[in-house]
This record gives structure tokens, C-alpha cells and sequence, in this order.
């Protein structure tokens, strides 16, 4: 690997962009063009190097070879789904065949640059995959936060606001669960509390954020 180039203010929040490619001076021309405008990087000649532990911290996006020694881009990103590790990935080709660009794309990738591209070009997907992996990292962290509320519920304000999500009234989740109507009220309230929502809505969307692993009780 070779030597990390960080922004120049240092700071930890600042994403990092891999670059992955067997040929040296394509590898260069990247980092410098990334530098210019102040992106950090860090440099790879070969897949393989990037799978021997989990992924940096700081990645926002990978630039890779789509055809590089001893693993191809391609499956570089199937090993990575396979870790649960998603990174944007913006895949670059002196060949650029259409099935190639299609299952890439449809795997995930960020895009699809084919050689020689512009500089302009590079330097619009990597903002895109870097606006994508913020999306995604906020994405996830709103999950985070609704399965950790979701996990402070009773048993039994879990089985109320499934139903309530679904659509039912107290009367009929009373009717469901055999409880009283303001016993199914106070539970509502402590759910709608305890997962710090204010409508309905507010509800159903964080119930879709904890999704099926947070169904218990």
C-alpha cells in the first residue's frame, strides 16, 4: 500500500478515498488530482490488500480498476457485500465492455468511468459517492438510534406498537391484546416516549428503521 495522503487540516471527520490499481503512474495521477482539491487518500496496487482486515473507519467512496491482478474489481465488491461493508465504489476500465458496466451497476457501484476519462468526470462521481456515503451513514445511524429505543420498550409496548403501526385503533389493539382501552392509551404514550416521536407518522418510520429485527415480545 502505498503512503496515506490526508487533508490538510488533519481533521478525523474528513472521508478518505481509495484508490485501487495496478498501474503506478494511474495511481498518481489520481491521488494528485484528489489532493487538489483536497481529498485524502490512500493508495492500493492490488484488491486482495483492502480485504486482510475491515475497511478504514474514515472511507467515503473506493476508485478501483475493474481489472486488476489476482482479483477483479467485480468480485473485490462481491467479497465486500459479503463482509456487510458497502462502500460507494467508482469502477474504472480501459475497456469499458457494457455487460461489465451493467452488473457493476447493478451490484451497487457508484459509477462507471472508462479510460481515458476527465478529470471533471472523476472528480463529479467522487462527489456524488461521497454524498451517497453520507446519505447511507446517516441512514444508518438513525437505525442505530431507533433499534437502541426500540430495545428500552416492555414486551408488552412492543406488541402495542406493532399493532398501532399497522393501522389499528386503541379500541381495536384493546380488542386484540384484551386489555382495557386506557390501559392500550398509556402504553401508546410510553411507546411514543420512550422512541421520542410526536405523530403517528414519526411512528411508522421508525418502527420501518428498527425493521424485523427489532420484533420481540
Amino acid at each position: 500500500m502505498d503512503q496515506a495522503r490526508s487533508l490538510d487540516d488533519g481533521s478525523e471527520a474528513d472521508p478518505l478515498v481509495l484508490v485501487v490499481d495496478d498501474d503506478a503512474r494511474v495511481r498518481q495521477a489520481i491521488d494528485s488530482l484528489l489532493r487538489s482539491v483536497g481529498h485524502g487518500t490512500l493508495l492500493y496496487e492490488v484488491a486482495h490488500e483492502l480485504l486482510d482486515a475491515p475497511l478504514p473507519e474514515r472511507v467515503g467512496c473506493i476508485i478501483m480498476d475493474v481489472r486488476i491482478p489476482r482479483m477483479s474489481g467485480l468480485e473485490f465488491q462481491e467479497r465486500l457485500a459479503e463482509r456487510g461493508e458497502h462502500p460507494p465504489i467508482i469502477f474504472v476500465t480501459g475497456y469499458g465492455d457494457v455487460p461489465m458496466s451493467v452488473r457493476a451497476m447493478k451490484a451497487g457501484a457508484a459509477d462507471f468511468l472508462v479510460k481515458p476519462f476527465r478529470d471533471q468526470d472523476m472528480l463529479d462521481a467522487v462527489d456524488a459517492a461521497l454524498k451517497r456515503d453520507r446519505g447511507r451513514r446517516r441512514a444508518l445511524g438513525a437505525a442505530s438510534a431507533a433499534r437502541s429505543r426500540h430495545a428500552t420498550l416492555t414486551p408488552r409496548e412492543v406488541q402495542v406498537m406493532a399493532l398501532v403501526v399497522s393501522g389499528l385503533m386503541n379500541k381495536q389493539v384493546a380488542g386484540e391484546l384484551g386489555l382495557s382501552e386506557i390501559t392500550v392509551k398509556l402504553h401508546r404514550a410510553s411507546v411514543m416516549r420512550k422512541m421520542e416521536v410526536r405523530t403517528l407518522a414519526d411512528l411508522v418510520r421508525a418502527a420501518e428503521l428498527v425493521g424485523r429485527d427489532g420484533q420481540r415480545g
